[in-house]
């Protein structure tokens, strides 16, 4: 752990390349079927095979899916952009060369606005988002060979990818997990991605360097490859963060190079130097003409996008009276942001509504591994309309909160409407003052040691009393009522 006045001398300046796979039914270049989890070498052609003659020709509905994530992120969108070939040597690339977008994408100048966990919100600038296809896959284990040699699997080569480059705007690890967090919701919510990051929809390069505070001039980057999740996103811009304070304490220099990130080992080590643009000795791809985004397909493509979540959670936060917290997490997903809308419209209550999804509905989604999936809504036992009578049966005072809770996991596990739970099992909460005073009686009556106490001042027993109450009336007791009922008898006990 590097000790705080380093922390406070040094500051971190993180820039990250997201590669994201957008959601097409078929591969960039290619008619080949464009998904996931099919025997190895299924899904391809003579074209993403690289073979001699065959030609690339543009997926006019990957373009369109890149448009929406411009568009979605305030970019500049340009008329005409470029594909170029990327030139390097790999086993998964069977052509010797990547088509991709070099020194003319097709958008520049976006930005995303994300909200860290300790409330403060970012703007991060995007350099660019450029198209390029992928690359295949390594396999090196599974297979009985697997201890002798590496397998290639080609169905992923030439899928369709946008790269999303930020500018080096990011200063913290936790702006780094707010930031991708915030672009996925974008992503996902504009329909270009699913973003799952288990099948490789979403991947993340960070490019890390250090300076002291206050300097003007950026430090000696380096790129740090092999991020598989968010979580370890943030852990290896701290280990490489703490990494490069320490080589510049010591006198020693960074080195431009590629890092990998071991998860197991929490660490990163070094892969090979650096590339520069003349490596990959790019030039305009000759099989493909440039290409033209007229100002009808972009007017079209904004007008089809849906509301996005930056402004989806100013609505919430106006309409339904919620802290702008709560709309950043009910935001996060289109599923849980409609499904709290239906339970907030129905219900009437959009603080209530936006505590039983935030706590008791997410929670039992993630316990059930259901959380962030596509479907989960679609298999979820309790509808919003469900839920929004459950809240409506709080706020008429038939039910209190700790019923509620109940009454909640029973829905969970039977599907049946809360009102209908309540009438036949008699649930209703109790507010007759008669049958409570008895009860406070009872209560008084078997704790002299508890009623001595607050005669001395412990006024903090009355918690302990409202507590015994609410457990002689099986919970359904009013605990407004309740306490001040017990207060009162306290007080002439």
């Amino acid at each position: 752990m590097l000790p705080e006045p380093l922390r406070n001398k040094y500051e971190m300046v993180i820039g990250l390349e997201v590669h994201c796979q957008m959601k097409t039914r078929t591969k960039l270049f290619c008619s080949c079927p464009n998904q996931f989890g099919d025997a190895p070498n299924t899904n391809v052609c003579p074209v993403c095979l690289g073979l001699p003659g065959a030609l690339p020709v543009l997926s006019r509905e990957a373009v369109t899916l890149a448009l929406r994530a411009a568009l979605a992120t305030d970019c500049t969108v340009h008329e005409t952009s470029v594909f170029a070939r990327k030139n390097y040597f790999y086993p998964d690339l069977p052509k010797g060369y990547q088509i991709s977008q070099y020194d003319r994408p097709y958008a520049t100048d976006g930005k995303v606005e994300a909200l860290d966990a300790g409330g403060t919100r970012k703007t991060v600038r995007l350099e660019r988002i450029h198209m390029e296809e992928d690359a295949g896959k390594l396999l090196h284990e599974g297979f009985s060979w697997s201890k002798e040699k590496s397998g290639v699997d080609l169905n992923r080569s030439g899928s369709p990818l946008i790269e999303i480059v930020s500018r080096p705007d990011i200063r913290s690890s936790q702006e780094a997990h707010a930031y991708l967090t915030a672009l996925k919701a974008i992503l996902v919510y504009a329909l270009v991605s699913d973003c799952n990051m288990e099948e490789g929809s979403l991947r993340c390069d960070a490019n890390v360097s250090v300076r002291e505070r206050g300097a003007t001039e950026f430090g000696t980057r380096a790129e740090v490859k092999n991020l598989n999740s968010f979580r370890n996103v943030s852990r290896a811009i701290e280990y490489e963060y703490e990494r490069q304070v320490h080589l510049v304490e010591a006198g020693q220099k960074v080195v431009q190079e590629t890092r990998l990130y071991r998860a197991d080992k929490d660490e990163t080590a070094s892969m090979r130097s650096k590339e520069d643009a003349h490596d990959y000795r790019y030039f305009p791809e000759p099989d493909l003409p440039p290409l033209v985004i007229s100002s009808e397909w972009r007017a079209d493509t904004l007008k089809a996008l849906p509301e996005m979540p930056s402004a989806k959670r100013s609505r919430f936060v106006t309409t339904y009276g919620i802290p702008p917290y709560d709309a950043e997490v009910l935001t996060l997903t289109r599923e849980v942001a409609d499904f709290f809308e239906a339970v907030a419209k129905e219900s009437g209550n959009g603080k209530a509504a936006s505590n039983w999804v935030m706590t008791e509905v997410m929670r039992e989604m993630k316990g059930r591994g259901a959380e962030d999936s596509e479907a989960s809504f679609a298999v979820f036992p309790i509808t919003p309309a469900s839920l929004a009578e459950l809240i409506r049966l709080i706020d008429s005072g038939t039910i209190n909160g700790k019923t509620a809770k109940d009454v909640f996991a029973r829905m969970w596990s039977s599907g049946e409407s809360p009102k209908a739970m309540v009438e036949r099992d008699g649930l209703s909460q109790v507010s007759d003052t008669g049958a409570i005073e008895a009860a406070i009686r009872e209560v008084i009556a078997a704790s002299s040691d508890q009623v001595a106490a607050y005669k001395k001042g412990r006024t903090n027993t009355i918690g302990w009393f409202v507590g015994q109450v609410m457990k002689k009336t099986g919970g359904r007791a009013n605990p407004k009522i309740v306490n001040d009922l017990v207060k009162a008898a306290l007080d002439l006990a």
